[in-house]
């Protein structure tokens, strides 16, 4: 991992950090209207929206590339029921994310795996949907 890449990942780390104090988390339930201490800006709608196009339920495998704090692929487990693999390269959103789904119940039907968009440790035609709301920009 070169230095710039460091970098990113070091201040995504820290927003993750930021996005756990209450004050952050009450605009995000105001503005979002979710509480998981996203970077992302999908809304529940937009989230829900994913689901129905995705065809979302408790026979669907879901990976969320990018996924931080787990917004929104924890909310589409807990909506849908569906499983899901949270990949991101920081370490403190998946640490977020890992606590998010044992508080939420949904420890048994999420995996996390600390990997980059362009090299996933998954063999072909593993997931039946993928999810990646934020991580292009």
């Amino acid at each position: 991992m070169d230095e710039a890449e460091r970098a990113t990942i070091e201040e995504f780390e820290r927003r993750y950090r930021l996005g756990e104090a209450p004050a952050r988390r009450r605009v995000e339930q105001l503005v979002l209207g979710s509480d998981y201490g996203a970077t992302s800006y999908t809304t529940v709608g937009q989230a829900a929206d994913l689901a129905q196009r995705l065809q979302l339920g408790p026979d669907v495998s879901l990976l969320d590339l990018g996924a931080g704090s787990g917004w929104p692929g924890l909310y589409l487990a807990a909506a849908t029921g569906c499983r899901v693999v949270l990949a991101d390269r920081p370490e403190e959103g998946l640490r977020i994310a890992q606590q998010r789904a044992l508080e939420d119940g949904l420890a048994d039907r999420c995996g996390f795996v600390r990997s980059s968009g362009e090299l996933m440790p998954f063999r072909s035609q593993v997931f039946d949907a993928i999810t990646n709301t934020d991580v292009f920009c």
